[in-house]
C-alpha cells in the first residue's frame, strides 16, 4: 500500500455533510483506505473570491492504486456527489484533490504531483499540517511551507 494525501473542500449546500459523503465515498472505493482525517476548517475563498466561504480538510489514505487511478477514483466520487465544473476556482459542491502520492513526481496533461499550488495555499496546508506536519512536498515540510503563509480567516469547525 502507498501513502497519499488528499485535500477535500465544499462551498455549496451542507458543506460538512458533503465532506463526510466524500470521505465515505472514498472509503467505499476498492484500493483506498482512509487512515487520517483532519478537522474541518472554514476558509475564505481563494482565486475567485466572489463566492461563499469553504469548508476544507485533508485526508491521509493508503492505496494500491497508481496516481492516475487514485485521481480517477477522486473524480468518480466528485461526480457521484454532483460536482459540475463550471468555472475555474469557482463554487463547488465538492472538490477532492490529490496533493501528494508517496513523494512521486508526475507531470502530464491529467495530473501534476505534488499538487502545483499546495505550498501556496494555507487552506490546504493548515489541515494537512494537522495530519502530516513533517510531510515533505517540493523539498519543504508542510510545517515550513505553512509558516510562510497568511492563515487569517481559517478557523476550525467542530464536527457534528
Amino acid at each position: 500500500m502507498t501513502q497519499a494525501y488528499l485535500g477535500i473542500g465544499s462551498n455549496i449546500g451542507d458543506k460538512a455533510a458533503m465532506l463526510d459523503a466524500a470521505v465515505a465515498g472514498l472509503e467505499a472505493r476498492p484500493g483506498i483506505r482512509v487512515t487520517a482525517r483532519s478537522a474541518d476548517y472554514r476558509t475564505p475563498p481563494w482565486g475567485d473570491t466572489d463566492q461563499d466561504w469553504f469548508l476544507n480538510g485533508a485526508l491521509g489514505v493508503e492505496t494500491d492504486l497508481d496516481p492516475h487511478a487514485l485521481l480517477d477514483a477522486c473524480l468518480d466520487v466528485e461526480r457521484a456527489l454532483g460536482r459540475v465544473r463550471e468555472r475555474r476556482w469557482g463554487p463547488r459542491v465538492i472538490d477532492i484533490d490529490v496533493l501528494s502520492y508517496a513523494g512521486a513526481t508526475v507531470a502530464d496533461e491529467r495530473l501534476i504531483l505534488p499538487h502545483r499550488f499546495v505550498r501556496e495555499r494555507a487552506f490546504v496546508l493548515v489541515p494537512l499540517a494537522e495530519i502530516a506536519p513533517d510531510l515533505v512536498i517540493g523539498g519543504e515540510s508542510v510545517t515550513a511551507a505553512l509558516a510562510k503563509l497568511d492563515r487569517s480567516g481559517i478557523e476550525p469547525v467542530p464536527r457534528g
